[in-house]
């Protein structure tokens, strides 16, 4: 079973994805265009043209889990756009994407920071 973890890296495509892709073919997309390495358990998610279907690709060690949601009505309507010309993927918490998978706007997704300190108080 897919389990998405805090501790798990999550990075969003910013482009569209051809979605008659499979594994193989977001594999090579997570190699060539975001520059990542797909078996490194990173989960990589991609939007389709009309923004009404994701897919989700991560290698669990074992091998890939290819996840499909493809909405009933309306469309996806938040999407990251690229920070800066170099970068193809926006990286998104754990708790964003579940926001996301849910076709909210992660952005306004607000949590308990990912990492506080618990030493004593001064």
């Amino acid at each position: 079973m897919l389990q998405i973890t805090p501790q798990m890296k999550i990075l969003v495509a910013v482009e569209p994805a051809d979605f008659r892709r499979g594994i193989d073919g977001l594999a090579r997309l997570c190699k060539d265009a975001l520059g990542q390495d797909p078996f490194a358990g990173t989960v990589f998610v991609f939007r389709n043209r009309r923004r009404t279907a994701i897919k989700v690709l991560v290698y669990d060690g074992q091998g890939f889990w290819l996840c499909h949601k493809r909405l009933s009505e309306g469309r996806f309507h938040w999407w990251p756009s690229a920070p800066d010309e170099n970068s193809s993927a926006r990286a998104l918490a754990a708790h964003q994407l579940s926001v996301l998978f849910s076709a909210g706007n992660p952005d306004r997704a607000a949590a308990a920071p990912d990492w506080r300190s618990v030493g004593p108080r001064h």
